[in-house]
Order: C-alpha cells, then structure tokens, then sequence
C-alpha cells in the first residue's frame, strides 16, 4: 500500500494494519481523501497545538482509518452520495424538527413509531436534543453530559440510536445529534479522575489553587445564568481548586489547549457517526477557548477545533456535517460559516440567530425599518455553508439587536430590547404574548424570554378568549375575539413563511406544528423549577395530533399550513441554498420583501407584519420580476397583471399578515 505524497511518510506504519484487510479501492479511496483533507488537519491542530500539531495529526489519521475499516456499508454508500453531492444539506427539500425524545416520542423506539408523521410534514432532518446519558436530577436539559458513550437508559441504548438511524435513513431524513465539546458534568469519568488526583485527567480541565486567576479572568466574562449560576468559577474540594464552570456548578469547562482533549472528542465523533448520526450540533463551540481579558467567546482557536473536526469526518465519513451553535451577536456570526482562512473549511451550518430575532421584533413593533437594517448589514455566507431558519427553539429567546443597527434607524438598542422583553412576557400594555421571563440581569437589563410559538405570538391568550364565547355572548364581542384569534393564526402562517422562504433548513420545534401552548405544570418536574424554558416544551399533545387533518381546529390549520409550505418549498429551485437571499429596502414599514435571483427564475417573498392592509409598490415588484406572477402557496395571481395599470394607483395592496411566494420561473 503507498500513500500520496503530500500525506507523512510514517502514515504507511501508523495505518498498514488497520486498512491492509480492505480491498485495494476502499484503501486507495481513504488515502485519497486523507490526502485532500490533511492539510486542513494539520492546519487546525498547528494552530492549536504548535510543533504537537503533526505528532496529533498522525494520532487523529489513525482513529479515522480505525473508524473508516469498521464503517457500515450503507454508510460507505451515503458518503459516496453525499461526496457527489456536497451541497446535500442546502436542497429546499431540507425541512427539519427538533424535540427531546422522551417528550416527542417517549424512547428512541418510540420515534420510530412517529417517522410517518414527521414525513406528513414534509421533515428531513430531525435533530433529537441530547440523549448521551447526563448526569442524574438537574442536568441542564441534557447537556451535563456523564458518558458521551451511552444513551440516556430511559430512552434505549446506542444500538436503538444505531436502529433508529437507519430507519430514519431509509426514509430519507438524516439524524442530527448534539456534541456538547465546552463542557462535562463533574461526574464525567474524567472530573472523577481529576479528583482522585490523575495529571492526566485534572490537565483536560482548568482548575486553579486560588482566586488569583479566576477574578482576572472575571473581569471581562458575562454571567450566562446569573440567576441560578451566578460567576464562571467553582470551588471543588475533591481537586482542591477553583474549576471552570462557564454554565452551572455541574458543568466543568474542558481545557480545549490540551490535545489529549481533542483526541477524546475525535473518537467520540467518529463513534457517533459510525451509529448513523449524520448532523453533530457542535454545542457551545463559541466557549471553547479562553483568553485573558476577553469574554472568552469566538476567540479565533474556536474555529481550528471546528476546522480540524470537518477534516476528520470528511476523511472517514464524509456524510456527517457539522453545525455550529452560535448564538452570537450579529456581526460575529458569518465566522461560523467560515470567513477569510476557514471559508469553506469549518461549520456547513449554522443557526441563523438574527433572522429569528428580527422576525419577533417586527411581530412586536408591526414594523420591518431596524429588521431591514440588522439583515442587510450581515456579510455575505460562504456558497459552501448555510443558515438553520428558525422561529424559536428549545432555549429562551435572548434579544440580539445591536446597538448600531437600532441608532441608524433611530431607536436605542437597550430601549428596543426592553420594549421586546416587555412584549413578549405579556407586560406591556397591549401584548397578547405569554411568555415568561428567563434569566432576568438587574445589572444589564438582560430579560430573555421563554414560551411555545403559539403562546408568544398570542394564539394562547385569542384562543383561550374565543373559548369562552357562549350564546349569551354579544355578536359583536363574539365578533372580535374570532378576529383576534384569526389574526394570530394567519401572523404565524406569515412568521413561518419568512422561516420557511429564507432558504437554508428551516427548522421546527416540537409542538409548534400543533399550535401548542405552554406547559402550564413546567416548573412541577424535579429539576426544572427554577427554569422556564421548560414552559417552551411541552410533551407532544395527542389529541392536537389526531386533531392534525381537522382544519376547524387551531392545530389543523397550523400542521396544514406547514405540511403544504414545506411541499411547496421541496419543489422550488429558487429556495436552494445556494443563493442568498437579498432583504430590500423598506418601501411600506408594514411590509418585508425578499428577493432571490436564481437561474430558473427568480423568488420575492411578500411580508405584511402587521393585522392593517398595507401595499408595496407596483414598481419594485416590475423591477424584481413578478408583477403577475403567481403566489406558489395558494396557487394563485394575488394582484394585477404583468403591467403597473393593473395596481391602479401604482400600489399593490398586502392583506393581514400575508404571506406571498411569488414566483416567476424562466421560460
């Protein structure tokens, strides 16, 4: 066997034994493309590493050939697709879902049983939340994790994962899983070891003997939980130091400075991909590195450890793509999709933070000025990357508005966020939202907001309303409360079309589809009282999901809404991720437009945010293509003709909360 000349001489010795068994074309087939990925390898760990970085390079080359040799063979044919298709997870036919198992499905055997109903929804791509087994009580909603090689036992085993994966596969959507990388629980195996006093183990963490670092290093870290987990630091008797903890007391940061640390998590990745899992949502990656005299967030070390994990599994396993989650703010975001020396060489996506933000802001203000602004601003994404869309997740919703973007459309940033916490918890004076305040900073100001979808946008608070009507109830209140209640589902229609029509993978969160309202018990489960993004997710309703075909019902029209937007989607080029979609500027503050310009014709999604009639002008719809042109969600030509004389005063009229995908493909 000989190996290309670009890779280490010393390769032949380090994985002769390992491929040797293999036919000639599957050792030529890794070699060849451990020879195209090396030097992103070397690049990341020299980076991390210095001179260690080749002695790690060659350690990581053999874990993957080990990796590679014992691969399935239906997963040997999926990286075959995916290495013809790189750009797989960019198609409009990438819907995804997201939900715990346990309150989606009930065991990972269980979600088998529910594959049907995700297909009903047009889904692909089904990110299950942490299931690698936690530490026991209050384990941050999974992501204190004990034993990154086990299953939550509640759930099943990794040869139930393995299962479910393939027959997820054979269904077509991919499995997506989270890697916690920033942090252990301090029951980990290895903070167990560290204790008992093992170098080894102590040197994966960052343990100091007094307070000497850790108050230098406070003077310019933020508080993530200052509610419950006030500071960075934690004193640990059984190590006799002050232990990183950036996320709770439980949760030990790792010492990402230390290669043995990378080398854990390389055969930890290559072990859940052999499983089936093809999406790893790298989780907390921004908290990885820390320097001194920073808020140890995106520190440019950050994106070698994310550089030298694609080039691990693009060497042995080329069908898994990686997932930054980054919640930062705007103008550091594009770095996770790869800028100047990582283009193309890091995340292939990451969560589009922003646009969720924007999209609550202009449901709040009814107007789009500072959300023009804010995504207009944002750099250019690498062709090679893409965005997740979303309109909530599990996790509370932090208000991400920079300061700049609200001066230059003349409001105050800190002003902004208030009236956006204010709204969205239901205190200011003509909200109907009902969220809940999470993590609450008296220092900052800092309100985060947690709730479902329909209990933010007001579905909760009409519904309850519309409810209450009796004969006895006058005509004209009974009037306005179905108004009400109509205006609430058609501006989630609308919020779900900018999700849906932004291209990359829009994603939904479970029980959203069903227009689920909080979970009124949340805080009764043991570990959860003191934690209100609890209320956001809720165990999935049976009876909404029998109720999922019934259009006189809340739930119906929201699942057919959905299931039909994302059949819709499936069939429209002009979504592929692969064109960016450019935000126009405000011409009717009512009224959000987008444009995409694709070689099969060209896509402008027409917004209105707020419950009046709005318009947008006949002519920037002339010059971007679509006077006429039909709205592919209804089937229909909404305005006019192919001439400005059809609008009449050289106005198009929006309705409510419309939301049109207007479309004029190329002869």
């Amino acid at each position: 066997m000989s190996a290309a000349t670009s890779l280490p001489p010393s390769l032949n010795d380090i994985v002769f034994h390992v491929l040797d068994p293999l036919e000639a074309v599957e050792r030529d087939i890794f070699l060849t493309r451990a020879e195209a990925w090396y030097p992103d390898l070397l690049d990341g760990l020299t980076t991390l590493y210095g001179d260690a970085g080749e002695e790690e390079a060659l350690n990581l080359l053999a874990l993957a050939a080990r990796a590679y040799a014992e691969r399935d063979y239906e997963l040997r044919r999926l990286d075959l697709a995916r290495t013809l298709d790189p750009a797989w997870v960019q198609h409009p036919g990438r819907v995804g879902y997201a939900a715990y198992t346990e309150r989606f499905a009930g065991t990972l055997r269980g979600v088998e049983d529910r594959i049907d109903y995700l297909r009903e929804l047009g889904v692909t791509y089904l990110h299950l939340m942490p299931l690698l087994t936690p530490r026991p009580g209050d384990s941050d909603g999974g992501y204190a994790v004990a034993d990154y090689r086990t299953v939550r036992p509640d759930l099943g085993t990794m040869d139930d994962l393995e299962h479910l994966a393939g027959e997820l596969r054979a269904e077509g959507i991919s499995l997506v899983v989270d890697l916690v990388l920033n942090h252990v629980a301090a029951e980990h195996e290895w903070a167990e070891r560290a204790r008992a006093g093992e170098q080894r183990y102590r040197d994966y963490f960052l343990i100091f003997p007094d307070r000497t670092e850790p108050d230098a290093y406070e003077r310019t870290l933020p508080e993530v939980f200052p509610d419950f987990a006030p500071g960075n630091f934690t004193w640990d008797d059984g190590v006799g130091g002050w232990v990183w903890t950036t996320f709770n007391s439980f949760q030990w940061d790792l010492n990402w400075r230390n290669p043995h640390v990378m080398a854990e998590f390389a055969g930890i990745v290559l072990n859940l991909a052999n499983r089936g899992v093809e999406v790893l949502r790298l989780d907390a990656i921004a908290f990885t590195i820390k320097r001194k005299g920073t808020d140890c967030q995106g520190q440019p070390e950050v994106h070698a450890i994310t550089e030298v994990l694609r080039a691990l599994t693009r060497i042995a396993c080329p069908a898994v793509d990686l997932k930054a989650e980054a919640i930062v703010a705007p103008t550091e975001l594009l770095q996770y999709l790869g800028q100047g020396k990582y283009t193309g060489k890091v995340s292939d996506l990451a969560y589009h933070n922003s646009l969720m933000v924007q999209i609550w802001s202009m449901l709040a203000a009814r107007d789009t000025t500072l959300a023009v602004e804010a995504l207009q601003n944002l750099p250019v994404e690498p062709s090679t990357a893409t965005w997740i869309t979303y309109l909530r997740c599990h996790d509370d919703i932090g208000w991400a508005i920079d300061d700049d973007d609200a001066a230059a459309v003349g409001l105050g940033g800190y002003d902004h966020r208030s009236f956006l916490s204010d709204w969205y918890s239901g205190e200011y004076p003509t909200s109907d939202a009902a969220g809940l305040v999470f993590q609450h900073n008296p220092a900052t100001g800092d309100r985060r907001i947690a709730g479902t979808a329909a209990s933010l946008i007001g579905i909760e608070a009409a519904t309850e309303a519309w409810e209450g009507v009796t004969d006895e109830t006058p005509e004209h209140k009974a009037e306005a409360l179905w108004t009400w209640r109509e205006e609430r589902i058609h501006s989630l229609r609308m919020a779900h079309a900018i999700v849906y029509g932004w291209g990359g993978i829009p994603v939904l969160w479970s029980g959203d589809e069903l227009a689920q309202p909080n979970d009124p018990n949340w805080d009764t489960e043991p570990g959860h009282e003191a934690d209100s993004r609890w209320a956001g997710r809720p165990r999935l309703d049976e009876g909404r999901l029998a109720n999922r075909r019934d259009r006189s019902t809340v739930e119906g029209r929201v699942f057919t809404d959905l299931a039909h937007m994302a059949q819709v989607r499936a069939g429209l080029p002009q979504l592929d991720a692969a064109v960016r979609t450019q935000v126009q500027d405000v011409d009717d503050p009512g009224v959000l437009v987008t444009y995409r310009d694709h070689p099969r014709g060209s896509f402008v999604g027409v917004y209105n945010v707020t419950p009046q009639w709005r318009s947008v002008a006949a002519d920037q719809l002339a010059r971007l293509g679509v006077m006429g042109a039909t709205d592919v969600l209804t089937d229909t030509v909404p305005f006019g003709s192919t001439t400005l004389d059809g609008a009449g005063d050289g106005r198009v009229p929006v309705p409510p909360y419309a939301a049109w995908w207007l479309v004029r493909p190329t002869d």
